[in-house]
Order: structure tokens, then sequence, then C-alpha cells
């Protein structure tokens, strides 16, 4: 039934009373459900009902029965089934009894970069579903009420280390499309396990932008970081520590990896790299100092200004070394925002540029959150971690 037909006012005339009304929706509801399943199922298989056109040892295998919860009520359908039992619907996933729709299909997709014309046309050909671009916007319009509460959220009082960091887009501004960033910071919590606190959207990365950034982490709870760690933009670490000054900074090692690097002719770079690595995996920091005196007398006179620049900033480099192993590896290697911008730049790869503020942003916080699915367990050898920086900091971690 075509979306002019629910709306004539002479077909809306049959129902009686809003039940009658609800009870033919829960039905509509039901067969759409069933509808998008079969086209999920085909899809699965690769080839139409009772049209097989690819060798494959699977096939439909009749139907189950499932009783799902929905806004509109309690509802049974059918669940077309296959013959190795492979099959694991999207719509409404193995053992889950609740669902809200197409509406989380729509968000995820669009989660994952696709445009509003692109998921029109993956519901119309996976699912036989019919959905114009104008109801998709409308659906992912909601996620920006999901931006300001995740926003604005409580934040614990204590995290022991912050990333910081941020990721330039292209956006729309005044008939303008000009760079902005994403300013994103990134805590590991008392229980050991990764949290997004939040992003923020201005037109350059700096460390004036990145005061506000600290602010609100103050505003929402934050009291104490014991360990920061950023790029080396000029004037960060004075801003951390204006905001919280018993903060120790690290610059982030692989951020100067990366800047060092940009000077290196490609049949010098790896042979650089390997005696860059010397450094900052050195056991002690006076052996990382003497790793880099021969990484200076050998390179130097070629890419003077790359060597200069572990000089200029050695004592924010170095300051990891102050840690036990387990901590110094957290601190230097793991590099967790830049994975997650990484991940993020995959999810919208498929956007040149965005029309306003608030399509990125909302773009971004759905990255976020199917990248942090995962993020259920605290890191590997919390238990060990947890009591060295108990030892370390002492009073400023609540037990």
């Amino acid at each position: 039934m075509k979306k002019e037909e629910l709306l004539n006012p002479e077909f809306l005339k049959q129902f009686k009373d809003s039940d009658e009304l609800s009870s033919f929706l829960k039905t509509l509801y039901s067969k759409g459900l069933e509808s998008i399943l079969e086209g999920e199922l085909e899809s699965h298989l690769g080839y139409s009902k009772h049209k097989k056109e690819v060798k494959t040892n699977n096939s439909r295998n009749g139907h189950g029965v499932k009783t799902l919860k929905s806004e509109y009520g309690e509802s049974t359908i059918k669940v077309p089934r296959d013959r190795d039992g492979s099959f694991d619907p999207k719509i409404v996933p193995k053992r889950c009894s609740k669902t809200s729709g197409i509406e989380n299909l729509v968000i995820s997709l669009y989660a994952k970069g696709m445009s509003n014309s692109d998921i029109e046309e993956q519901l119309r050909e996976i699912y036989d579903f019919e959905m114009s671009p104008s109801t998709i916007s409308t659906i992912t319009a909601r996620v920006n009420q999901d931006v300001i509460a995740w926003q604005n959220r409580p934040l614990d009082s204590v995290y022991c280390i912050v990333w910081m960091d941020g990721i330039v887009f292209k956006v729309r501004d005044n008939s303008k499309v000009i760079n902005k960033t994403i300013y994103l910071a990134v805590g590991l919590n008392l229980e050991g396990k990764k949290e997004v606190l939040g992003l923020w959207l201005g037109k350059n990365e700096s460390s004036s932008f990145w005061m506000t950034v600290l602010s609100d982490l103050q505003a929402r709870g934050v009291e104490d970081i014991l360990i920061t760690c950023t790029d080396n933009l000029n004037g960060f670490t004075d801003t951390i520590r204006s905001v919280f000054p018993q903060s120790t900074t690290q610059i982030c090692v692989v951020h100067q990896i990366r800047n060092a690097a940009r000077y290196v002719v490609w049949k010098d770079r790896k042979e650089f790299m390997g005696d860059m690595k010397k450094i900052y995996t050195s056991p002690t920091k006076e052996a990382a100092k003497q790793e880099l005196e021969l990484f200076d007398k050998k390179w130097s006179n070629k890419y003077g200004y790359a060597v200069q620049s572990w000089y200029r900033n050695w004592d924010d480099l170095t300051v990891f070394f102050d840690f036990p192993l387990e901590i110094r590896k957290i601190i230097y290697t793991t590099n967790l925002i830049e994975n997650l911008n990484g991940k993020i730049r995959k999810y919208t790869k498929n956007k040149l540029s965005f029309p306003n503020d608030d399509a990125v942003k909302k773009s971004v916080y759905l990255a976020i959150m199917e990248i942090t699915k995962k993020w259920t367990q605290p890191i590997r050898n919390w238990g060990i971690i947890l009591n060295q920086f108990i030892a370390i900091f002492e009073d400023r971690v609540p037990i």
C-alpha cells in the first residue's frame, strides 16, 4: 500500500477509533518486517525465491515464529530460515525480542557513511522497502537530540589518562566550503575502560579552543586527569596545566614520529624510522638520550630539522620514562585516539563535505557509537596497572 493511500481521508474513515487504527498499524508493521526479512535472506543466499541462479549448497528452509516487542506492542512474525543456519538477520537479530523498527537500520547505515540516497537504494534493493530520502533525513535528524544529551552527560571525577586530538573535515559555511576541526577527548577511566568524553567543533585546532574543551570537561565533573597525551601544538601543555594543574603532560610519540618522518625521502624512511624507534623503546631516559645523540650524528646533516624537533620537545616527549613499563606502553604505543580517528575517517570517507555543522557532528557521533560498541572490556593487565597508578599518584586515585 502506497503512502498516498494511507493518508487518504476516505481510507482513514474505515477505522472507528484509535484502537482499530493501532491494530492496523501493528499488522502493517509486522508485514513490513517480514518483507524486509525475506529481502535479507534473498541477499544472503544470492538468488530470489523460486529462482536458483547461483551454485550454492544453502537454500531456504521454511519459517520460524518470533514474538517481538516494539512501539506497536507485542507482535508475532514469521522469520525465514536457511538450511545451514548461517542466516543472521540484521533488522531482527537472533535472540532479540525487541526492535525499534527500521530506524535503527537507517541510523546504522548512516553511521557507516552512506548518504540518504544511498540508504534509500540499499533499502529498496536488499529489503524491497521504499523509503524517501526526506523520511531518512527525518530519522537521522533525531540523532541531534542524542548528540546533545551525550555531549552534556556527567563524567567521572578522575581519569587515569586522557588522549586529545583533532580531526579536520570540510564543512559548508556561508556558501563556502572550509576546513573545520572536530576536537576529541578519550579517557581511560578507573575501571580500565576507554571512553570518548566528547566531541567539539571549531574552525582551527588551537590551544585557545582546547581551553574551551578542558573547561567543558571540568564543568561536567572531571576534577583531575593524572596523565594527558596530546600532539605538540604550541601552548597546549600550558593550557592543560591552567585547568588541571596537577596533570602530567606527555606529547604523543606517534605524532612526533610522523612529523619527523615528513621531512624524509622514501628511500631513507625505513632506516630513519628504525633509528627513531631505538630512542623511544630504550629502557631508560638516559639510554634514550644516548640513542638520540647517535641519531643526531647519523642524520643531522641530511635531515637536521627532523632531528632538532626531538631536541625541542625532549622534556615533554620523555615523560613516559618516569612510569613503569606497563603504563609507559599505554602512553606511547597504544595511540588510541589516532586509531579512533582512522576509523572515523573510514566511516565518513564517502562524504567529501558536510552541508552544515550539525551534519558533521551527527556523522562523527554516529561513527563513534559504532566504533565504541566493542569498548566493553578493561585494557590488558588492568589490575596491575591500577595498582601502579595508586602507588604513583597516591591520594589522587579514589579507591
